[in-house]
């Protein structure tokens, strides 16, 4: 029976962890609160681990890998299960969606029309992949060499709430894949989804012990899977500063460690650019999923002889974003993800205003929609990079727009932070585009489009943006062991 079953009113049952196969519930008993962010009311009572628990869920993947069940297992054979669960996730992908959009505030056709979708092919591509990770061969006079590539072991994955089960996927397929086994800490405000994914590993025959997931604090689990010695991978999604602890926890016991941190990316609309095109990517790269999300092009750099022009389209654009219920498939913005988080976002709304940036649309709690965390889609003009807005990662619906006068001045703007995560180029001068993407120092970087992901590419920051990459061969290098070995002939 799932864990986790909906009745007519939106409620859920309760959720336990996820080791050895099997759903446990916290050593301690205790559990938390998950809250629906559209009305603040609970949704699922959710097993608080603690320590112990981590340990006990490394403890079995460390067993578990050393039985070779899965590690040993031939590639074809992994990613038939892996297939299998990416078919499983699309037969339930109503299920998980709607769970996915009660948990986060998220609206339902983000969660049912990309989320959960993009989850199942994260599984099917790692799968497809791993056959054709390829052991080098290499021969020299009297001599030859061959370097192989082995599963490094347990994998600590530790997950954000933003876009958790799509998170989660495109972090456990390649490690899995790979043949290590898994244990996964979903984000607290949102575990529901992370937690469905075991027993979808059940049906597809994954054998116990490969996936383990486990919900808590991360100031208790997230310690415990980052400084454990059995640990051998950490990949962290985050902001920056508890990126900074995972790296220093993981110093601890040398193990290698991704991270994938906060962003401020910038968002470049040149004068010769197609407006109307432009207007509506960066609409999208900002307010979706309520700008909870670290690709968001938050800066917006609008060249000054457009820039009057272009703030008009903008803002008439913004004022036909649908904020409400994120059941309802009208809905384009849902609910910020917590209260507290709401505050924060208003925090810096203010923050902004008493800076001397202006205010052309939102910049208040959506009215007349009960409870729960909504805030309007909010747009600041005028604005200064010197400013805070300008320079802090507000996660959040909040639009920075900020003039600029030539090519150069928008590359040093662009460039003027501690964020390197991405960056969005709006023009329809070719050889520019190549010049300013050459420039802005990020991880990512697109023209005329936006949150294109093609799965085979590096995904990852520079400067404060995050450390090593992720995605096709990349992820299988970082989730195994290169080995060489020479041999005289």
């Amino acid at each position: 029976m799932s864990p986790i079953i909906f009745d007519h009113h939106k409620k859920v049952k309760d959720a336990k962890l996820f080791i050895n196969g099997e759903y446990v519930d916290a050593i301690s008993g205790e559990t938390f609160d998950t809250i629906d962010p559209s009305t603040n009311v609970k949704l699922a009572s959710v097993a608080n681990a603690n320590e112990q628990d981590a340990n006990k869920a490394i403890d079995v993947a460390q067993s578990t890998f050393e039985s070779d069940i899965w590690s040993k297992m031939p590639v074809d054979e992994r990613a038939k299960i892996l297939c299998k669960m990416s078919d499983l996730v699309m037969d339930r992908v109503d299920e998980l969606a709607t769970l996915e959009t009660l948990d986060v505030g998220k609206p339902i056709k983000e969660s049912r029309g990309f989320d959960i979708p993009r989850a199942a092919w994260n599984l099917r591509f790692f799968a497809e992949m791993a056959k054709y990770v390829v052991h080098e061969n290499y021969e020299m006079n009297k001599f030859m060499s061959y370097a192989k590539y082995a599963p490094a072991g347990v994998t600590s994955l530790i997950i954000p709430w933003n876009l958790p089960f799509m998170q989660m996927t495109w972090k456990a397929s390649a490690a899995l894949a790979a043949g290590n086994t898994v244990v996964v800490k979903p984000a607290s405000y949102t575990p529901l989804s992370a937690v469905m994914l075991g027993e979808i590993a059940n049906e597809a025959g994954l054998p116990p012990g490969v996936l383990n997931i486990i919900t808590g604090p991360g100031g208790t689990v997230g310690t415990a899977m980052t400084t454990h010695p059995a640990v051998r991978r950490i990949s962290f999604v985050g902001e920056t500063t508890t990126g900074k602890t995972v790296m220093k926890n993981a110093a601890s016991q040398l193990i290698p460690v991704s991270l994938e941190l906060g962003g401020k990316s910038a968002n470049i609309v040149f004068e010769d650019a197609d407006l109307d095109e432009a207007v509506a990517g960066s609409v999208e790269a900002i307010f979706k999923n309520q700008g909870e999300i670290c690709l968001a092009g938050s800066r917006l750099l609008v060249q000054e002889s457009i820039y009057d022009q272009f703030l008009d389209k903008f803002v008439k654009a913004v004022e036909n974003i649908q904020v409400g219920n994120p059941l309802d498939p009208a809905t384009d913005m849902g609910a910020l993800v917590s209260k507290s988080h709401l505050e924060t976002v208003d925090s810096y709304v203010q923050i902004g205003l008493s800076e001397g940036a202006k205010l052309a649309h939102g910049g208040k709690r959506v009215a007349g929609l009960g409870e729960g965390n909504f805030y309007e889609p909010t747009v600041l003009y005028d604005v200064d990079n010197k400013m805070r807005v300008a320079q802090e990662e507000i996660f959040g619906p909040v639009i920075v727009i900020i003039p600029f006068k030539t090519e150069e001045d928008a590359i040093r703007i662009a460039n003027d932070s501690i964020y390197g995560l991405a960056g969005v180029v709006w023009t329809n001068d070719l050889r520019r585009a190549h010049r300013v993407a050459d420039q802005v120092q990020s991880g990512l970087l697109w023209i005329n489009c936006w949150y294109v992901r093609d799965l085979r590419t590096p995904f990852g920051g520079s400067k404060a943006s995050g450390i090593g990459r992720e995605g096709g061969r990349h992820s299988f290098e970082f989730y195994t062991e290169a080995k060489t070995v020479t041999m005289k002939l």
